[in-house]
């Protein structure tokens, strides 16, 4: 139990850790853009990024599956190029990091909501370019809303089961993560490990979150000082 449990716990972290890097360079050009945005469809555009926070996880999985499948484009596309995503650690990662997504675009367009532009425009002035303002005024000011949006992501990583359990399947020393092993144990009537492995759980979520909320605090601070 003790080795399953650490291959089980580095798994989903390692899982946690992947999606959250895929989403970052991503998530954090959405939540410029949508920060930056005032023309209309932004409302639209906000709200289709954010559906994974209201959606069923398990309608999430079905449409990822769905894209996945081997006679869809991008199905074909894969195939051709030798790469296979359903049901390997990929869909764990892919899952987690669709559903993960909304969050580290929500936190991090509020950190850019916070940069007044007029620093940005005397960085302008000065002769920097647009990218080159960015990463030497903007980026350094909203950095803790980025970094709060990576740490909820992280956890929100940790803990997805509805989607995942569609497109990757419950295969144990394969996809199977934390979420999916306490599933497994319950519906099988092992619930003392189930139990176990929830306290495991709950540890880890905790110690995500207490950083992230120390994050936030310091942020809040800073914004009344």
């Amino acid at each position: 139990m003790e080795e399953g449990l650490t291959g089980l716990v580095l798994f989903t972290l390692a899982v946690a850790a992947a999606s959250t890097a895929l989403i970052l360079v991503p998530g954090v050009a959405a939540a410029y853009a949508l920060a930056r945005w005032r023309g209309p469809g932004r409302g639209v555009v906000e709200t289709v990024l954010a559906l994974p926070l209201v959606l069923p996880p398990t309608a999430v999985g079905l449409v990822l599956l769905q894209l996945l499948a081997r006679d869809s484009a991008l199905g074909r596309l894969l195939d051709a190029v030798g790469l296979e995503v359903a049901f390997t650690p990929k869909a764990v990662v892919l899952a987690s990091a669709v559903m993960a997504f909304p969050l580290l675009v929500r936190s991090a367009r509020a950190g850019f909501e916070e940069v007044d532009p007029r620093l940005v425009a005397v960085a302008r002035t000065l002769g920097d370019t647009r990218t080159r303002a960015f990463f030497r005024v903007t980026l350094p000011l909203a950095w803790r809303g980025v970094l709060t949006g990576a740490l909820l992501a992280f956890s929100r990583a940790l803990g997805e089961f509805g989607a995942t359990v569609l497109v990757a399947g419950n295969i144990p020393g394969h996809t199977q993560t934390l979420a999916l092993a306490i599933f497994q144990r319950t519906q099988t009537g092992r619930e003392e490990e189930a139990l176990k492995l929830a306290g495991v759980a709950v540890v880890l979520a905790f110690g995500v979150m207490y950083v992230t909320e120390a994050v936030t605090r310091r942020r809040g601070a800073r914004g009344l000082a």
